[in-house]
């Protein structure tokens, strides 16, 4: 049998993660992890995410459902939303920056308030304890209370139980015993890798090599066995070579199937949306550079602040910088080479654009 084309990986890419829209906690699930980003441009990037993926999305549904469903706020290769079951792959943590011994005293007195309290908010930490001020890693200053409750986040010993206007409120985490042999870590080093895979394949195997690297963020104590699970790739899912590139993907997927036909839609992506989020492999199937330019200098941008990967058929042709003013959108539009003639891709879009009216417009679920 011959093997994929790279107009098969193109279809590939584009359809196993674009799935039928299902519940909010059926596609977190199904996708595995869901970055997050604060920026608002038109919305969050967990919203413009989930909102291809779950039926009835609305902007800011996620952070309203949070407390009620069986997810996690916490790292994998960045940081999101993830099921909770994942977390038994990565705590606990372990983390490189070791604490002193002051910071781990502040902690386990921190820890004891979390705890005598039941829920915090950061602001309730500071005027306990006054930790005072400390510097950032921008330079600048940042509350000591906040980052120290960042850092015992990340370690594992408190969680995000819900959001208050944005900011994290914290509750004392309870983790299950994990097995902590070398065959248990490296068990758990290759569920990683299979985590990783299942989200973001097709993977060049640069890409599938960067991915690891990003895994020393949610797991850096595990570095050892996810290199080793890495260097097991050829066995563990299916390729292909093409162009002097080899692909991966999971072992029981195919990426020929003509399951993968494209449909007829056009869709804004968020820019860490699983179908763009890889920049090499955007290039390979897309054939142009598309770039995340929020934190770059005005003058120096190509696409736009915050620019949404535009999807048509399994082509990324083009982006759009939305805004929102007065319930109307105010899409700026822009084409790798040219608009598309005909009516199909006008009547597609202006669909997508409804659907993104829609999305924002959560006066409804705000009076319920």
């Amino acid at each position: 049998m011959p093997g994929p084309t790279l107009d098969d990986l193109r279809r590939y890419a584009v359809a196993r993660t674009l799935f039928k829209p299902t519940t909010l906690p059926g596609a977190i699930r199904r996708l595995g992890f869901v970055q997050a980003d604060p920026i608002r441009a038109p919305a969050r990037a967990q919203d413009l995410t989930l909102r291809h993926r779950v039926k009835d999305y609305r902007a800011g549904d996620l952070e309203r459902r949070y407390i009620a469903l069986p997810i996690e706020e916490d790292c994998l290769v960045n940081y999101g939303f993830l099921p909770r079951e994942h977390l038994a792959l990565m705590h606990p943590r372990e983390a490189k920056e070791q604490w002193d011994a002051e910071t781990h005293r502040k902690a386990a007195e921190v820890l004891a308030f979390v705890r005598e309290r039941g829920q915090v908010h950061p602001r309730e930490v500071e005027a306990h304890f006054t930790h005072g001020r400390m510097k950032n890693y921008w330079g600048g200053s940042g509350n000591a209370s906040t980052h120290l409750l960042d850092g015992m986040h990340y370690r594992g010993m408190l969680r995000v139980v819900r959001r208050d206007s944005g900011t994290r409120i914290y509750e004392v985490a309870a983790h299950s015993p994990s097995d902590e042999t070398p065959a248990g870590r490296a068990a758990r080093a290759a569920a990683l890798l299979d985590l990783i895979v299942q989200k973001y394949a097709p993977l060049p195997a640069s890409s599938l090599t960067y991915l690891v690297r990003l895994l020393g963020y949610g797991a850096p104590h595990l570095a050892q066995h996810t290199q080793a699970a890495l260097r097991m790739a050829a066995d563990r899912f299916a390729s292909c070579r093409i162009d002097g590139i080899t692909w991966y993907w999971p072992a029981d997927e195919n990426p020929s199937s003509r399951r993968h036909a494209p449909d007829e839609s056009v869709r804004l992506l968020a820019p860490f949306d699983p179908v763009v989020w890889d920049r090499r492999r955007f290039e390979l199937l897309w054939g142009w550079r598309y770039t995340f330019e929020a934190y770059v200098p005005a003058p120096k941008r190509r696409l736009g602040y915050y620019a949404l990967p535009l999807l048509w058929h399994e082509r990324v042709i083009g982006w759009a910088n939305v805004t929102a003013r007065d319930g109307r959108l105010q899409p700026l539009l822009g084409y790798a080479e040219r608009k598309p003639r005909g009516a199909a891709f006008n009547a597609a879009l202006d669909e997508e654009l409804q659907r993104m009216t829609a999305f924002l417009d959560d006066s409804a679920r705000r009076a319920r």
